[in-house]
């Protein structure tokens, strides 16, 4: 082999290194987003490709439940928004579908349409560690079920992941899975 051959390749090689980890970088882990998004986002492909980081729908939402994500996040996910259910839960108002001057967020309803679905993690519940918390009896929704020893369960079909369970919970432990890629992914961040 010639030693400009070798160049040639080695060169070519690092370029390829450099490109790909360059797309690791902005796309933060490499895979889908697994940010829940405001109602009518939950199309990722579509929503990222329409969503133009106004920040229109963090400012109307009246229960402070749409954040961003950081840049941590990676930077193509950098200042999308995002929900957290710390600060309240989504009551489904329209608001930021209303806001939204570019369509990424379509028509929502929360009888027939998910965010995201709520899942009790045991190891944080102090229901299944003590048993004697309710504060997640807060579903309008009638998702929430207890057993009888108090612990509670979601009922998949009824859940729609307002995030009032989140909301309410003091040890935060609502997880959420996105039905599409049916994978658990944690909808709070503690």
């Amino acid at each position: 082999m010639e030693r400009r051959t070798f160049l040639y390749g080695a060169g070519g090689y690092a370029v390829l290194l450099a490109l790909g980890g360059t797309v690791k970088v902005l796309d933060g882990n490499g895979e889908a987003s697994d940010a829940l998004r405001p109602p009518g986002g939950q199309d990722e492909d579509r929503f990222r490709s329409l969503c133009i980081r106004c920040d229109k729908c963090r400012t109307v939402c009246p229960e402070d439940c749409v954040s961003v994500s950081s840049i941590e996040d990676g930077l193509l996910n950098a200042r999308l928004p995002r929900l957290d259910f710390h600060q309240g839960k989504c009551t489904f108002c329209d608001l930021c579908i209303e806001a939204c001057p570019t369509g990424a967020l379509e028509a929502f309803d929360p009888a027939s349409d998910k965010i995201g679905i709520a899942v009790v993690d045991p190891d944080r519940c102090i229901a299944y560690v003590s048993g004697s918390c309710d504060r997640c009896d807060v579903c309008e929704y009638d998702a929430i079920v207890f057993d009888e020893m108090k612990r509670p369960s979601v009922v998949e079909e009824k859940c729609n992941g307002c995030g009032a369970c989140t909301e309410a919970c003091t040890a935060n432990v609502f997880l959420s899975f996105d039905g599409d890629r049916r994978r658990a992914i944690e909808v709070v961040r503690a």
